[in-house]
């Protein structure tokens, strides 16, 4: 019996406890409205209270409009509050972008969130049911969700400033429309839920009744594979998060994941990993993301090519350099940018890169940068701090010759997005002078004269050594 089920469901998963205010969100049909008789009809053995929310999406005009007066009615019949919301989701289609059932979902929510707030209460009750837990798992594995998202529908989870419950996740469907019976209500019917143009009414009018078939009780088994998934993940994510701290930064405008360290980690770690990262990093998860792109990163960072990038839905890029791994939205590395620099004058760099050329005479060596001098007769002022261009060739200090830009880089293993805004600094005959971080030129004296120049860059984590 339902009565049982969902009673034993709720105490041994503690969804209520006394004091708790609960907002019932009901539609009018068989699931919210037993859902709400059944609470409403527990209140005083539970020592809760019951509210009622409905949301009317206007889509099928006279029809749902009178769905919300029935459900105003039922409640005005019981001493139900009851909080009610006609919100044209047709009208914003019109003006904003997305699917009709992501949209009503988000008004939906959004108002559910107010019905909250005004009523103070601290528990949302939603009336999805065994069928549907099972028909939602089947949905998630053929589209290909990740780790948690195949667990199905969790039978509670945080929402506004208290939690989501569904106590009517251990029955089915029959049993729902028995116990409507039974209670003598009789239920509003959306003709929207019979209709194959949905992906979740093929499952439940093909697959599902296949599945009952060879074992009626069919949604127990995928209930508890829902909880014991639950379990295991969180167990599981934990430990992702302790590993994952360790080898990935958030910068301001990316963030970086250490490869080596990263592959170092279990594998069942590193999808979770993966997850995480797109988790914090997408505000809203776009519909079209899915564990194949998870994998796709993971190919990414086990590839044998040192620069490699990705491209995610609603334009996250994964970039891939030598040993580093960046997670970003739009370009990594900015715009070209070209400055004169005279003596006695700094300049910021936009990658936050100071220099500053000034006389040796006076100059006081300090820890926070890198030096270089010059000889004053053996370059043309005013000096010059830009990008690198086509041709660069460099006379690098100890090497024979000239070298060029282009090879020192990949010597270097300097990522390509770094390259493009990597300071170069020549005189005004263009004769490259130093690429700090990298290697000094022989324009280099090695040491300051009474006569010469001293160029300081001070460095951010952009620049390593010398």
């Amino acid at each position: 019996m339902l009565e049982q089920t969902s009673r034993e469901f709720i105490q041994r998963h503690r969804l209520l406890e006394k004091g708790d205010r609960l907002v019932v969100a009901v539609s009018g049909g068989p699931d919210s409205l037993a859902l709400i008789h059944f609470l409403h009809a527990l209140r005083d053995e539970l020592d809760v209270e019951v509210a009622c929310a409905h949301v009317d999406h206007m889509f099928r005009g006279r029809e749902s409009y009178e769905d919300l007066l029935f459900v105003e009615g039922f409640c005005k019949e019981r001493d139900i509050p009851f909080f009610g919301e006609r919100i044209n989701i047709p009208e914003l289609m019109e003006t904003e972008k997305g699917s009709l059932q992501e949209m009503a979902r988000k008004a939906r929510y959004g108002y559910l969130r107010q019905v909250m707030d005004r009523y103070g209460g601290n528990k949302l009750a939603l009336g999805h049911h065994g069928d549907d837990q099972v028909e939602t798992i089947l949905m998630k594995w053929t589209r290909g969700a990740g780790a948690k998202g195949r667990a199905g529908i969790p039978f509670k989870r945080p929402f506004s400033a208290g939690e989501i419950i569904r106590p009517f996740l251990p029955v089915t469907k029959a049993e729902i429309l028995d116990y409507c019976k039974r209670e003598r209500l009789f239920p509003r019917i959306d003709p929207s839920n019979s209709k194959d143009t949905y992906t979740r009414n093929r499952f439940r009018s093909r697959v599902l009744p296949f599945l009952k078939e060879e074992n009626p009780h069919v949604h127990r088994n995928f209930q508890q594979f829902s909880e014991e998934s639950l379990e295991d993940e969180e167990f599981l994510e934990e430990l992702t998060r302790v590993k994952l701290n360790k080898v990935w930064k958030v910068e301001e405008d990316f963030s970086t994941l250490d490869i080596k360290r990263f592959l170092q980690m279990a594998q069942p770690l590193q999808r979770r990993a993966i997850n995480l990262i797109l988790n914090y990093l997408y505000k809203l998860k776009p519909a079209s993301l899915s564990s194949i792109h998870i994998y796709d990163v993971l190919r990414l960072l086990k590839g044998e090519n040192p620069n490699a990038q990705l491209d995610l839905p609603s334009g996250l890029k994964v970039t891939k350099a030598y040993q580093t791994c960046y997670f970003h939205f739009g370009n990594l590395s900015g715009g070209p940018y070209y400055f004169e620099l005279g003596i006695h004058s700094s300049i910021i760099l936009p990658t936050g890169i100071r220099i500053s050329l000034m006389p040796s005479r006076g100059y006081v060596q300090d820890d926070g940068g890198e030096t270089i001098h010059l000889n004053r007769d053996g370059v043309t002022l005013p000096l010059i701090v830009r990008t690198r261009e086509a041709g660069d060739r460099m006379k690098v200090k100890g090497m024979e010759g000239s070298k060029k830009l282009k090879t020192l880089f990949i010597d270097e293993k300097i990522p390509l997005h770094l390259r493009d805004r990597w300071p170069v600094v020549t005189d005004s005959e263009g004769r490259i002078l130093w690429v700090p971080g990298l290697r000094k030129s022989v324009y280099d004296t090695g040491e300051g004269r009474e006569d010469s120049l001293v160029l300081q860059v001070k460095s951010n984590h952009l620049l390593g050594g010398s």
